[in-house]
């Protein structure tokens, strides 16, 4: 029943701030209910002497949660094969050069980088951090948030072979992330890792291929039991089925279960819509999952503005934020323009325009604070966490409301589609 609560009260708080931004902000609908969610935090904050209850209780309900076992365990799942579904498999081969090396060359490149930068500048203003827990916060900073790259690509207008990019970059980059802030978290607590490459190697592939495995396996299997069918109802559960049950496979085997669900929505959404569904089935199942991916995006995006009240002594890290907001974009310049200069992509797909709209695409969402909730309390868990907060917030708000006008010219869109 406490759970039910927690959740009746989390789902009324979104419908109503949804409602004021559709009514009078305008917003896309991520960042609406965020930013109204954040102004309430602020606001409690405030007024915290003269209604401590409501601040208290709300306080309370948010630390009941389990952010990050809600996040990785359960939303993260649906919200990826509700977004890989819609991702064209043609438009994804087409780009898959820099897709694989942006989710992974990209990815490491990124981590040291910012793990280096965050170190001096932590020193500099007075923070007596290791270098290897930086190392840790590089990793859970560097990946690109599919939920929050999906989320508001969709309403910014972005070219499409450009889309294609940052949201086949978003999706698949989770795998290696995972693995590298994994590797790096057992070295930071002082665990006995082979850190050799033959071991991560095997790792990554275990970890990564056998969830890209398991996704397809379960795709594949999901879309011959629509075919043999024409009931609506049931294709939608038999895709409950891949979400809900995939997870506790990949979760029992220890493998990826943001890759199998990734793999699995793109064999779904293109194999299975076109040789599985019919015209019936394919409307259901695509209003089923954008409805889901709704829902779920507006709880999401609710509780990572109402975080701010649960992050102990936040305002104390506002300098290092800054800094490191500055240090996460430079490390995404170089994660892309390192590859674009090396690797033999087709070069005019990676002008100083396009690089700088990946880069401004890249954002950072709930997948770091969840990875960051993550690190033991000796390890600085504190200051990373509000590091990572103030970066997210910044992505969310203003790299996320600004991203369109980078596209919004005829010049540009001639200059990404070229």
């Amino acid at each position: 029943m406490e759970l039910y609560y927690s959740f009746s009260v989390l789902i009324v708080l979104s419908a109503i701030f949804a409602y004021i931004n559709a009514r009078f902000l305008k917003l896309p609908a991520t960042i609406g209910i965020m930013l109204i969610a954040l102004m309430v935090s602020i606001g409690l904050f405030a007024t915290n002497n003269i209604f401590p209850h409501t601040f208290d209780r709300l306080s309370r309900l948010l630390n009941d949660f389990d952010f990050a076992d809600i996040l990785m365990g359960a939303m993260l799942n649906f919200l990826l094969f509700a977004g890989a579904i819609h991702i064209n498999m043609s438009d994804l081969k087409e780009q898959r050069i820099p897709v694989v090396v942006f989710s992974t060359v990209s990815v490491i490149i990124s981590t040291f980088f910012v793990g280096v930068l965050s170190y001096y500048a932590l020193h500099w203003l007075h923070f007596e951090v290791p270098l290897i827990q930086c190392l840790v916060f590089g990793a859970l900073i560097s990946p690109t948030d599919p939920v929050a790259v999906l989320g508001i690509l969709k309403q910014a207008g972005v070219p499409k072979t450009l889309e294609t990019k940052v949201a086949g970059e978003s999706l698949f980059n989770d795998g290696v992330a995972v693995v590298v802030f994994v590797t790096l978290l057992q070295v930071a607590q002082g665990k006995e890792v082979d850190l050799s490459f033959v071991s991560i190697s095997l790792l990554l592939a275990k970890e990564a291929l056998g969830g890209l495995a398991i996704g397809l396996l379960l795709g594949f299997l999901g879309s011959s039991m629509m075919k043999r069918i024409d009931n609506y109802k049931v294709d939608v559960l038999i895709t409950l089925a891949i979400v809900m049950g995939g997870y506790l496979i990949v979760h029992g085997l220890h493998m990826s279960g943001p890759l199998a669900m990734v793999a699995a929505g793109l064999v779904v959404g293109n194999y299975g819509r076109t040789k599985a569904m019919s015209e019936v089935s394919k409307d259901y199942l695509d209003k089923f999952w954008e409805l889901i991916d709704e829902v779920l995006n507006a709880l999401l995006f609710l509780i990572i503005g109402f975080e701010l009240l649960v992050i102990p002594d936040l305002t104390l890290y506002w300098k290092i934020g800054l800094f490191c907001i500055a240090i996460v974009l430079a490390a995404r310049f170089f994660s892309i323009w390192i590859p674009s200069k090396i690797i033999p992509f087709r070069s005019n797909k990676f002008d100083r325009k396009t690089i700088t709209i990946l880069v401004w695409g890249g954002l950072r969402g709930g997948v770091s604070i969840a990875l960051a909730l993550s690190i033991d309390d000796d390890l600085n868990k504190n200051l990373f966490l509000a590091i990572t907060y103030f970066i997210v917030l910044f992505s969310i708000i203003v790299q996320g409301l600004t991203i369109s006008r980078l596209t919004s010219t005829k010049e540009l869109r001639r200059s990404v589609d070229a």
